[in-house]
């Protein structure tokens, strides 16, 4: 099979650049590490330069994952600087989510096809919006769970986001708050939570994407590594900006702001689901 060349070209670069900087300022300002604006545009850019739609999903997510290793830290430093992360939620929840990564990326990721993935994306990212359009009130009562509590929660969060390519603040952002954890602080945390489901993820990419056929040129794994590093500086640079974003706007406007974001995004991927 041919290996398709995608070169960065300068129109490519700031394609790139400019999705970074969009996803930067969005990991920043609702922690979702913007893997659920970066995948549906990596998608699109791949395939329109002839990468097999199958791969070029895979790919876009298993990318979009590599970038969150770097705007995680970015926005973390800006929120932690403000006090708003929970550390102890990030110690209870961290080995959950290596694990549940692990078994997403190192074994369901490989098996299914890329249609399916973006399907799945589709649904759960749907889902995900219309709880927190709908912005339900959590139980005066409830409150974060125990240690095993948290590893559980950690596993599911890490496996889905390893299948999507996100880094987890889509489910981690209304579990927490849920459980009565104030939505900035959720936020903040949710950005914090990013570095460990993205570097257990993109580890079991890059050994699931050994010897795999058809990939652009300059990937190791499934990563696609020109792309991971036009995006992940620009960033880096936005990242902060939106935490600051983040402390300055009411919890509706953030919610409705999420939600929004996820269900144009879901729709994309459905399309692209749905064709193949």
């Amino acid at each position: 099979m041919i290996v398709p060349t995608v070169l960065l070209e300068p129109l490519l670069i700031a394609e790139l650049a400019l999705l970074g900087l969009a996803t930067g300022f969005l990991a920043g300002l609702l922690g979702i590490g913007g893997g659920m604006l970066m995948v549906p545009f990596l998608t699109m850019i791949l395939a329109g330069r002839g990468v097999h739609p199958d791969l070029a999903v895979k790919v876009a997510i298993a990318t979009s994952m590599a970038t969150i290793v770097f705007t995680s830290v970015s926005s973390v430093r800006a929120h932690h600087q403000r006090g708003a992360v929970r550390w102890d939620l990030v110690r209870g929840l961290a080995p959950g989510l290596v694990l549940g990564g692990a078994l997403a990326s190192l074994g369901i990721f490989a098996l299914l096809k890329g249609s399916w993935l973006a399907l799945f994306f589709a649904v759960f990212v749907s889902f995900s919006a219309t709880q927190m359009l709908l912005d339900r009130k959590p139980a005066p009562t409830r409150q974060v769970p125990g240690t095993a509590g948290q590893w559980a929660a950690g596993g599911v969060i890490g496996l889905l986001s390893g299948l999507v390519g996100a880094g987890g603040g889509f489910v981690s952002v209304p579990f927490m708050t849920w459980c009565n954890v104030v939505i900035h602080q959720a936020v903040a945390t949710s950005a914090a939570l990013g570095f460990p489901i993205a570097a257990s993820n993109t580890l079991g990419y890059i050994i699931a994407g050994q010897g795999v056929a058809g990939l652009p040129e300059g990937t190791l794994g499934y990563l696609w590594l020109p792309a991971l590093g036009v995006i992940a500086c620009a960033s880096v640079l936005m990242a902060p900006v939106g935490a600051r974003a983040a402390h300055r706007l009411p919890v509706r406007q953030l919610k409705r702001a999420f939600a929004t974001i996820l269900y144009l995004l879901a729709a994309y991927m459905l399309y692209k689901g749905l064709r193949g």
